[in-house]
């Protein structure tokens, strides 16, 4: 069953690299939306016509950090249980902890072998497990 993503990042770079990763462990996609920050992510968010199953995104952005986009995405009943894996540099026990109060379902530190986001992913999409290649 193909998969709709959604990376929010402010680097062009990590986006491309996500996707790629993705890509390469055989999980079927059928659409990567991107965002640059928390505000662009809400608004494409909410302007598409078919809803994303899942969100992957950094914490450090400019306009609206992976926090704020967080917390605005977990207090809005149509958004509100998309799960959201945090992928990002900042791994403290204190900023895990928060994210994971703020909703999301998942924290990957980077860098990250592909096999770690694969195995998050397939955590939280299981009917994916199934059709991995990787």
């Amino acid at each position: 069953m193909s998969k709709r993503l959604m990376i929010v990042d402010d680097s062009p770079v990590m986006r491309a690299f996500v996707r790629r990763t993705i890509q390469v462990t055989g999980l079927p996609t059928s659409a990567f939306l991107e965002a640059s920050n928390g505000e662009e992510a809400l608004k494409k968010l909410r302007a598409s016509a078919e809803p994303v199953d899942l969100i992957l995104t950094d914490i450090n952005m400019p306009l609206m950090d992976g926090e704020g986009f967080l917390a605005h995405l977990k207090s809005d009943p149509a958004l509100a249980s998309i799960p959201v894996v945090v992928v990002s540099t900042d791994s403290t026990e204190q900023r895990v902890g928060s994210l994971l109060r703020l909703g999301a379902s998942d924290y990957v530190r980077k860098p990250f072998p592909p096999e770690r986001l694969s195995e998050v992913l397939c955590e939280l999409l299981p009917d994916w497990a199934a059709q991995q290649e990787f």
